[in-house]
């Protein structure tokens, strides 16, 4: 039985337990509801007959709760264990998911859903809190530099694997029942069941670190001079400007990619588009993307605990940026090649998946110190807040000058992620300096 240090200095588990049985399902379960919001909602909604304007508009919106969470992420520090907010927030996420497939056969089914998906991100976004903190308070810095990589991978899987199968089951039920809105809630009603057995597994799977434990119920007033005294201090840390400003613009590019890119894989090619149906979406998302994202999340990860994040800060920001050319190309010669367009996204879903391991890894490296767990928050409130405004007018920009020209905007904001990045000063030793230590 081994004994692993905090940040803070404490015991971080009386148990040891392998972090391969609970970061990657973790990470997983934190991924799935959001990609339910973000990523098949644009699906379901395009089949059920919005436009790309409503879509992007609606949907982008749903970010809202990501971007608020800090307000309530004192009380996650505070009243119970992460341990319990994760397994509770679980628990309504997968109620959440089950209303949507209810309500989606009903004759006005846009806001009853929308509902639903308000209570998932929600529920999803106060268990990110939960997680994050977890996942300082259970491994020392060392292994948070190391499985940096594993956790935003099993994150990315779950938005290109949940996403892509049962995009693909839906649109099998669509062929099969020719019932578009009976085929989507089915379709709904199998996550729900899935999102739960997740939640059973991490009843037993997950470790206690004695370091997060359950804490005495605080008056709201001391809760209050908490919160405010751990915001204040996350704009007192060094160079604050300047790391918000990389946390609101690094993922730009994406911020416009991720609303457009599924609609234009689905769009017919009258439209623009690339005309495919919505099993060969899903099954373009959910198989190469897979392979290119985890060997890109791997391999960025085990860099940057080797190196350090600073060494490979310029080889990231490249990656997560220049692949987004494959969607130049293929809007541009709207390739009918299935394979060719698998072999694009391959390279597009490798760049991202080990460029954004130096987004995640800088949001740790920010928010080291006494109140990591509301810091990370903040952080990731700026990460959802840099993707839900540029989402808002994503749709109606495509609109307005078509695909190819769209995705050449997006090019031309790669140059905001390059500027920002070169901002920054990192610690040369951050990641490699807590593995010499662990090592002594």
């Amino acid at each position: 039985m081994k004994s692993i240090t905090s940040p803070q200095g404490q015991p971080a588990q009386t148990h040891s337990r392998n972090p391969w049985k609970w970061i990657p399902s973790l990470y997983f379960a934190e991924a799935l509801p959001y990609v339910t919001v973000m990523t098949i909602s644009t699906l379901m909604y395009e089949r059920l007959g919005l436009s790309n304007a409503e879509i992007a508009f609606y949907t982008s919106w749903l970010y809202l709760p990501w971007v608020i969470k800090p307000v309530w992420s004192p009380l996650i520090d505070l009243a119970q264990s992460k341990r319990w907010w994760i397994l509770c927030m679980e628990l309504l996420v997968a109620i959440a998911i089950a209303g949507v497939a209810f309500t989606i056969p009903l004759p006005h089914f846009l806001i009853p859903t929308l509902a639903c998906f308000w209570l998932m991100a929600f529920s999803s976004a106060t268990h990110d809190i939960a997680a994050d903190g977890f996942y300082m308070l259970a491994l020392n810095p060392h292994e948070q530099a190391l499985y940096v990589g594993i956790r935003s991978t099993f994150y990315r899987i779950a938005t290109i694997a949940v996403g892509g199968l049962f995009t693909i089951l839906a649109g099998l039920l669509e062929t099969f029942t020719r019932r578009i809105a009976f085929s989507w809630s089915i379709t709904f009603y199998a996550l729900a069941a899935f999102f739960a057995l997740i939640m059973a597994y991490h009843i037993f799977a997950l470790p206690r670190p004695a370091c997060d434990r359950t804490r005495r119920t605080e008056s709201a007033a001391k809760l209050m001079k908490d919160f405010g005294l751990t915001f204040l201090s996350f704009f007192k840390k060094p160079q604050a400007f300047t790391a918000i400003l990389f946390m609101l613009f690094y993922r730009l590019p994406e911020a416009l990619l991720l609303r457009i890119s599924n609609l234009f894989l689905i769009k017919p090619v009258s439209e623009g588009g690339l005309g495919l149906s919505t099993q060969e979406v899903g099954f373009v998302q959910s198989t190469v993307g897979v392979l290119g994202l985890t060997l890109g999340g791997i391999i960025g990860g085990i860099a940057a605990s080797r190196d350090g994040l600073k060494k490979w800060l310029w080889p990231m920001v490249w990656s997560i940026t220049l692949p987004d050319l494959v969607y130049v190309y293929m809007s541009y010669f709207q390739t009918q090649n299935f394979l060719l367009i698998n072999a694009l996204v391959f390279i597009e879903q490798f760049g991202y998946g080990f460029g954004f391991t130096a987004y995640m890894l800088y949001l740790i490296y920010y928010s080291r110190g006494e109140q990591q767990t509301s810091h990370y928050a903040l952080c990731t409130a700026f990460m959802a807040l840099s993707m839900m405004l540029p989402g808002m007018v994503a749709g109606d920009l495509q609109e307005a000058v078509g695909y190819f020209n769209f995705f050449l905007i997006v090019m031309a904001c790669c140059a905001v992620t390059v500027g920002v990045a070169a901002l920054l000063k990192i610690d040369p030793e951050f990641g490699k300096k807590e593995k010499e230590d662990a090592t002594r």
